[in-house]
């Protein structure tokens, strides 16, 4: 039986290499363009902005909001992380401060008016005059 020994001067490995790159560049600025390169305080927002917009289609399935309700809202969400990723984009990743400040300011709102119309806000008082009061 012959024996099979590859000579010293083998260059599969780097031909091997250079294709699979050549192969996988192509594909990975396709993933990247798609996927977006974010700040981690962009990310932030508009994975908040997201979660927001989970918790109004949980309250809407749970009947703890009405429909014309969730969708005023959800149109909210979406729209806020829709500018989100707009000005990301513009901006290679990262929004202006103060347009940031906004936008966690309008996604705030949008969270509480949430928290108001299922009756989760957190309450005010100590129950000595009779009672707990919502808080907003």
């Amino acid at each position: 039986m012959r024996s099979f020994k590859l000579p010293l001067t083998f260059k599969l490995p780097r031909t091997a290499a250079l294709a699979a790159l050549v192969v996988a560049v192509p594909f990975a600025g396709a993933y990247a363009a798609s996927a977006g390169f974010y700040t981690p305080r962009t990310a932030g927002l508009i994975d908040q902005a997201q979660s927001v917009d989970q918790g109004i289609t949980a309250a809407r399935q749970m009947d703890k909001i009405k429909p014309a309700e969730a969708r005023d809202l959800h149109r909210q969400a979406v729209r806020i992380s829709r500018v989100a990723q707009r000005e990301a984009a513009a901006g290679h990743g990262a929004i202006p401060s103060e347009q940031y400040q906004q936008l966690v300011a309008q996604l705030d709102d949008v969270s509480q008016s949430l928290r108001n119309a299922t009756g989760s806000s957190p309450l005010i008082g100590d129950g000595a005059d009779g009672g707990y009061y919502p808080n907003g």
